[in-house]
């Protein structure tokens, strides 16, 4: 005698354990989109220098690079980030981490300083840019332990010294030096 299933019987059994998890996943998944939308997230996938200045501690920077030198050849992108296609991701991803632990905990210097590891970034940017003009200079001397930065002699090229970046900071320097390539 075979008799017809009601619809009783595909109920989907939901316990507690499996309602509260449905729920963390969906606030999850809701205040994670809500966030990503509010931070204009796709935004850091572009070169625009604007979204940098998503976070308004980036104004004095923005700012200051809109009135620099180098402002109608280079973005914040071109000095600040490799140039191959995984470095550069690699380095968003890392330094996205970094700037949103730092401005959520509100653990970071004012001005911003330049991490040691983006330094020797910014360093290698400055001579594949400018390698026609400097390449017989410093030739193989960016990497050596005594090279002097670029920014050393021309920090006021990106960002300016108004609104106090540009610093020369020895201690900065000293610690990118120390970073191996």
């Amino acid at each position: 005698m075979n008799q017809p299933r009601s619809s009783r019987s595909f109920k989907i059994p939901l316990t507690l354990a499996g309602f509260v998890l449905v729920v963390l996943l969906g606030a999850t998944a809701g205040v994670g989109s809500y966030t990503f939308q509010y931070a204009e997230g796709l935004s850091y996938f572009s070169k625009d220098p604007a979204a940098c200045k998503n976070c308004h501690i980036m104004d004095p920077q923005y700012d200051s690079w809109l009135k620099s030198s180098h402002h109608t050849v280079a973005t914040c992108v071109d000095c600040h980030l490799p140039h191959d296609f995984i470095g550069k991701y690699i380095a968003k991803a890392e330094n996205g981490y970094f700037h949103s632990k730092a401005f959520t905990f509100q653990d970071h210097p004012e001005p911003i300083i330049i991490k040691p590891k983006n330094a020797r970034i910014l360093q290698q940017n400055c001579v594949d840019c400018h390698e026609s003009l400097i390449g017989d200079m410093v030739h193989g001397a960016s990497h050596a332990e005594d090279a002097v930065s670029c920014v050393h002699c021309h920090r006021s090229v990106g960002h300016g010294d108004a609104v106090g970046m540009g610093r020369w900071d020895p201690q900065i320097e000293t610690s990118a030096k120390e970073l191996k390539p």
